[in-house]
């Protein structure tokens, strides 16, 4: 008898990852592919990075694991402090975890119990809400706060539901208007939600400062995240930025919120944050929330097995050591500059192009089958597939998405490359996108 690998799917026929050495992938046969979408945003520095290698290897030798209930590992202590140096000011605990799951799952309860030992031992305030077409994680707690149709919905019985508003989808307005003179109706749509559920019953608000996979990089309005910050405050509510995705450089800044000089209370982060090298997540918190619960109970009541090990600290430490010392941050906000060009010029050429979006090494691609119309293919076209196989064809892996339109038809995909690529790397992926997408458009024809 032998065992079976279960696929994430059935009905794909899969490539044989080999071998990986910078931004590039080589399968089993020895074919190279330029890694665009940095594995799923993950791979921030590349494939086989020797100075974070060393530096999990030199914590492996030294302890593989301690249980946090019990011991202080220096490599985590280390990681905090790494952390909270890309942090807003103010925001100085940090709680480890082993994804991006996890971390929104922590930030929700930290959230909770911030309120429950502000207030006395008892709070009303459980409520979060969300917005449609986000993606928050696949657990069945971050999957109901989640708002992807797509992802959740023969889950949706197992849910404790909570409020969604509208995301930014200016390409798709879902009141029909158009920037500026919407005076940002899905963001105000966040204070008519509060006053419905009532104030004294809502504890949060979580989104992505840019939607991920969901949509394909959403970029809001300038004015968005000023304006949720301003509501949340007023009605005593904590925001949540999930930076699962956007965070640790990814769009030219440290965290995305910093483009609007937004300061969330919470931060939930992962990916980038050990670059793929160790599964790692995190949450900043405000001083403030953390200074609540030391004078409380004192206690966090959450955990799980691998929060806070060693190698996470380890690498997590290292790969922030590794963003300073080469101006990984600084690369991608000048390049970024560059690589959003690029992908525009192709987006205003291909016919299957309706939208291109993002900041820094983030972008997402909109396909539809009418440019004037917006009109999306239907679902089993599978559009952003299509596209996928052709880039791959030409050695070019990109991140397919779909079902943002209605919940069932409309087709995306993410170029995402780790934050190292060069500029001569950005050519050669905006080549091999022009050409990969090129084919797919005839294909569709």
């Amino acid at each position: 008898m032998t065992g079976k690998l279960f696929p994430r799917s059935f009905k794909t026929e899969y490539l044989t990852a080999a071998q990986g050495e910078g931004i590039y992938i080589y399968d089993k046969e020895g074919k190279k592919y330029l890694d665009g979408c940095s594995g799923a945003l993950i791979c921030n520095l590349g494939h086989c990075n020797e100075e974070i290698i060393e530096a999990v290897m030199a914590q492996m030798h030294k302890i593989e694991f301690a249980h946090t209930s019990r011991w202080r590992l220096d490599s985590v202590s280390e990681a905090a402090e790494e952390m909270a140096s890309l942090a807003p000011a103010g925001m100085e605990y940090v709680w480890f975890t082993c994804g991006g799951s996890e971390a929104i799952e922590a930030a929700v309860k930290l959230a909770r119990q911030y309120y429950t030992e502000r207030d006395g031992g008892y709070s009303s305030k459980s409520t979060i809400i969300s917005r449609w077409n986000a993606y928050h994680g696949s657990t069945l707690g971050t999957m109901a706060i989640g708002g992807s149709i797509p992802r959740r919905r023969i889950y949706a019985p197992l849910f404790k539901e909570n409020p969604h508003i509208a995301p930014h989808y200016c390409y798709r307005c879902p009141f029909g208007l158009a920037h500026p003179s919407c005076d940002m109706r899905c963001a105000r749509q966040l204070e008519e939600v509060i006053k419905r559920v009532g104030p004294g019953n809502v504890m949060a608000f979580i989104a992505e400062p840019i939607v991920g996979s969901s949509v394909g990089a959403l970029v809001p309005p300038d004015e968005y995240w000023p304006l949720v910050r301003e509501i949340c405050t007023k009605y005593d509510i904590l925001l949540i930025a999930d930076e699962v995705m956007t965070g640790m450089g990814r769009t030219g800044k440290n965290f995305c919120v910093n483009h609007w000089g937004v300061k969330p209370d919470i931060i939930a982060t992962a990916k980038g944050m050990a670059a793929g090298y160790i599964p790692t997540g995190g949450v900043i918190a405000s001083n403030w929330i953390a200074e609540e619960i030391q004078k409380g109970t004192g206690a966090f009541t959450h955990g799980h097995t691998y929060t806070g090990n060693p190698l996470s600290g380890a690498a997590t430490a290292a790969v922030i050591k590794y963003m300073k010392k080469h101006k990984l941050v600084e690369n991608v906000a000048t390049l970024g500059i560059k690589f959003g060009e690029g992908l525009k010029k192709i987006g205003e050429s291909n016919p299957i192009v309706g939208d291109v979006r993002g900041k820094g090494f983030m972008w997402g691609f909109e396909l539809v089958r009418d440019k004037a119309a917006k009109t999306p293919f239907a679902k089993n076209v599978g559009t952003a597939n299509v596209a996928m196989k052709e880039c791959l064809a030409r050695g070019l892996v990109i991140y397919p998405g779909g079902g943002m339109v209605d919940s069932i038809d409309g087709d995306n995909f993410l170029v995402a490359p780790p934050l190292i690529t060069t500029s001569e790397q950005i050519d050669e992926l905006l080549e091999k996108l022009e050409l990969g997408l090129a084919a797919a458009a005839a294909k569709l024809a």
